[in-house]
């Protein structure tokens, strides 16, 4: 019988016969260099990413989590841990632990779980207010049950909104990322991290062929992290209103100094906006001095410290500014 031809490895470019033909060298280290990124991210990250499993009522949910404090707090989706109070946390060093779930916002779908187990590794948070369209991201999660998988793709856009709702009352998450690193259902709660393997935001949804939502690690969303772990809720004011951003005319954008308001199309009866004299097509400029262009400004000023207090809020009605003054209750849902 003749004997086939001997096969063997070749390694780190050893008889490579295109290393150093003209146009390859640069290819290949872009390659080099977007496949060590992505690499280190998923060493750095990797041990802090959960996959999560849940019961209730004869049905079966999975989700993902990512670790946060070395005392075993960690993020994912409220929508992860809808109607549980905890599940099993199987981390990636293969143990299995016992995790209660501390609070949940479904309006911004965060929630913050703790997990029995000892000597986890916390990840390092980011800010997602300095992303880029098109930076790299990494996504770590549990897609279909595959503990560890590892995605990677860019910011496709930023400053989107994700509609949340929370019985009858219903709110924007602002600033949502968008990426193209590959989500499938189980991902929702992983990290999305950036070049450095900080986590930037917390995935959330699937929005279609290509695209992935994460809501935004920042500011904002830290103010609600925290609350979770204090009081295992996050308190919002509450007016009454509806309605969104509508431009002014280049003569009252002159005069008022801003190029639009609110223009409030439905206001709650009995709400605290209808007690305070807000009516249907007023247009809303500035809450306590503060200017509201949009609705996520005015989503922003309705936090805890503005339950049961009276705000001066300027409005502009028939073409002239009036104050009215409004003392907002806290949102019940």
């Amino acid at each position: 019988m003749a004997k086939g031809p001997a096969l063997r490895l070749v390694r780190g470019g050893e008889g490579d016969p295109h290393r150093g033909a003209p146009g390859s060298s640069a290819d290949d280290e872009a390659i080099d260099a977007y496949s060590r990124i992505v690499t280190s991210v998923a060493e750095r990250l990797g041990p802090s990413v959960v996959s999560l499993a849940m019961s209730t009522r004869g049905r079966h949910g999975q989700g993902s989590g990512v670790i946060v404090t070395p005392d075993a707090y960690a993020l994912t989706s409220a929508h992860v841990v809808d109607g549980v109070a905890g599940g099993r946390a199987h981390l990636a060093d293969g143990r299995e632990a016992a995790f209660s779930v501390v609070g949940r916002d479904p309006l911004s779908d965060l929630a913050v779980i703790r997990i029995a187990a000892t000597d986890l590794v916390a990840a390092e948070l980011g800010d997602a207010a300095r992303l880029r369209p098109g930076q790299l991201v990494v996504a770590i999660g549990s897609p279909l049950g595959f503990a560890g998988t590892v995605t990677a793709g860019v910011v496709s856009a930023l400053g989107r909104s994700l509609p949340t709702r929370a019985g009858s009352a219903t709110r924007l998450v602002e600033n949502v990322i968008q990426t193209d690193a590959a989500l499938n259902p189980g991902n929702s709660g992983g990290a999305l991290a950036d070049g450095r393997g900080l986590v930037i935001g917390i995935n959330t949804a699937v929005a279609g062929i290509g695209l992935g939502l994460a809501v935004p690690i920042d500011d904002a969303t830290l103010r609600i992290v925290s609350a979770l772990m204090r009081e295992g809720r996050y308190r919002r004011a509450y007016l009454g209103i509806a309605g969104g951003p509508q431009p002014l005319a280049p003569r009252l954008a002159h005069q008022l100094n801003r190029p639009s308001a609110v223009q409030v199309m439905e206001v709650v009866k009995g709400s605290p906006a209808a007690r305070g004299g807000i009516r249907p097509g007023d247009r809303l400029l500035d809450v306590d001095g503060t200017n509201v262009a949009g609705v996520a400004d005015l989503q922003r000023l309705m936090n805890a410290e503005a339950i049961g207090r009276r705000l001066r809020v300027r409005i502009l009605r028939d073409g002239a500014p009036l104050e009215v003054a409004v003392t907002p209750v806290e949102l019940a849902h």
